[in-house]
Order: C-alpha cells, then sequence, then structure tokens
C-alpha cells in the first residue's frame, strides 16, 4: 500500500499543475490573456517601464520548484513601486511601509496566462491616510495602464 501511495504521489507530483482560475476577491483584479506565459511576462516588464514603475523583485516558484525536482505551472510575484511614491507613501504614513512594494502574480494557464493584483487603493485603504489615498487612487490608475499595455 505504502509503494501505491509513493508512485501517486510521484506521478502528482511529475504533472505541471495549473492554477486554477482565481476567483475576483475585493479589492483584487484578475484578468486572462491568452498569451503564453513567455510571450506575456516579457510584455507585462515592458508595460510595467512604460509606466515609469521600477521592478524591485521578483520571485519564482516554479524555479524553486525545479530545483528540488518539481515541475508546477509557471508563475511569478513581480513586486513593482517607485522612489516617487514610496516618499509620498512614507510621508503620508510611515506604518503603510509594510505594503511597498506593490506586488503583481502572473500565472500559466492550460490556455494562456492570468494576471492578479490587489488594487493600490485597496492596500492602503485600511490607513485611513487622505494623502495614501490620494497617492493609491493614482497608482490604480497605472495599474489600469499597465494591464491595458499588456493586453494590447
Amino acid at each position: 500500500m505504502r509503494f501505491l501511495r509513493i508512485c501517486f504521489l510521484a506521478l502528482f507530483w511529475s504533472t505541471p499543475a495549473w492554477a486554477a482560475e482565481t476567483p475576483a476577491l475585493e479589492g483584487t483584479r484578475v484578468f486572462q490573456s491568452s498569451l503564453n506565459f513567455d510571450v506575456f511576462l516579457p510584455r507585462l516588464k515592458a508595460a510595467i517601464a512604460a509606466q515609469k514603475m521600477g521592478i524591485v523583485a521578483e520571485a519564482c516558484a516554479d524555479c524553486g520548484a525545479r530545483k528540488i525536482g518539481v515541475e508546477i505551472a509557471k508563475n511569478r510575484v513581480v513586486m513593482i513601486y517607485h522612489p516617487r511614491f514610496a516618499v509620498r507613501m512614507l510621508k503620508a504614513s510611515l506604518a503603510a511601509g509594510i505594503e511597498a512594494p506593490l506586488r503583481l502574480y502572473v500565472t500559466q494557464q492550460k490556455k494562456g496566462t492570468q494576471l492578479t493584483y490587489r488594487l493600490p487603493s485597496f492596500t492602503f485603504a485600511p490607513y485611513g491616510v487622505p494623502d495614501l489615498d490620494a497617492m493609491a487612487y493614482e497608482l490604480d490608475g497605472i495599474f489600469e495602464n499597465i494591464v491595458t499595455d499588456v493586453l494590447k
């Protein structure tokens, strides 16, 4: 019986895990694209640069999984921000500093790629600081422009 369980787990882990569609949670935006992941990701990075935002870091779970012999669907967490927003954010609320950088989550799907992110206005709303809210709404527009650029 133990042998069968090991065989089942080996089969399960050796098969790519395709990300299920993400439900639209409150404050979260989800976009589907027919573009292949390897086409979508560079387009996303170009759209981020076009909006004068910087990529602070990029996390790659599938890269780590491959290192331990496991294949999963390609995915990235692309963390973006810009010093002009960091200064404004911290002037408005030092506590809000934990929210930066903001994240875009890119996942490989069976038929394309999914982009998910939390609205900056939703992320910063709990702080209740008007200057922070104004900045966050500006960032909402930038995120919308990034999505428009990458999906066109």
